[in-house]
């Protein structure tokens, strides 16, 4: 999914340079050097930047390090349209057009936005009354494993939700089973279990209302809540 997360974007340098003895790329490559922080000027780990060609559709991906920082080598001759992923969101963060020529162009891009602290893990499905996961869930919890295992400070809690429909003691048991059931995906595939809480708040948390089917489904929802990063 993509969305526009602009508000946590704070500032953007960008320059570049030609670097005639850069070894790392081709002569009519362009090499992007990304540095990513908070707003708190600490280096966000694990973040991956992704650069798609409006001509091609390629994609080209690098995930920071330590030290908040990646680079990514793509041809030159296109423009670009740049991307972060905040766990299951990819946020659009500009286009940039990269000319063409028998030189190599570095670019220094700096960026600093805060995750949200919250959001909704999409396409994670259950069995009707139940908590047991589809196996149509399975994609999107990948790539909260994957997040997690790029991000290994990270703590969160899975918060599961329903609607008002039945009692609010089995919405309570539903929600909790379904939190779990999650956690428990995530720990199979290598997450340690001390990075990962699951709680269930069954009908007590609605963003929306309970009135119509569109707002009951929006509140059947399953929450990623950071904890600590």
């Amino acid at each position: 999914m993509i969305k526009n997360y602009s508000i946590f974007l704070v500032f953007i340098v960008l320059t570049y340079l030609v670097h005639a003895q850069d070894k790392s790329a081709a002569g009519n490559d362009a090499v992007f050097n990304f540095t990513v922080s908070n707003k708190d000027n600490k280096p966000r780990q694990g973040e991956l930047i992704i650069l798609k060609s409006k001509t091609t559709k390629m994609t080209y991906e690098g995930r920071t390090g330590i030290d908040g920082k990646c680079t990514v080598i793509i041809p030159s001759s296109d423009t670009y349209i740049i991307f972060y992923k905040l766990f299951a969101d990819t946020v659009k963060y500009r286009e940039i057009e990269v000319p063409g020529g028998d030189h190599r162009m570095t670019y220094t891009l700096t960026l600093k936005y805060n995750s949200p602290k919250t959001y909704t893990l999409e396409n994670v499905f259950f069995e009707t009354g139940l908590a047991s996961l589809k196996k149509e869930s399975y994609p999107a919890l990948n790539e909260l494993v994957e997040a997690l295992k790029s991000k290994p400070a990270l703590v969160i809690e899975i918060a599961g939700h329903t609607d008002n429909v039945g009692t609010e003691e089995s919405n309570q048991q539903l929600s909790q089973g379904r939190a779990m059931s999650v956690r428990n995906y995530l720990i199979r595939h290598g997450i340690d279990p001390k990075r990962v809480i699951a709680k269930g708040y069954g009908e007590s948390q609605p963003v929306a209302s309970n009135d119509t089917p569109e707002g009951r489904q929006k509140n059947r929802r399953t929450e990623v809540r950071i904890i600590s990063e």
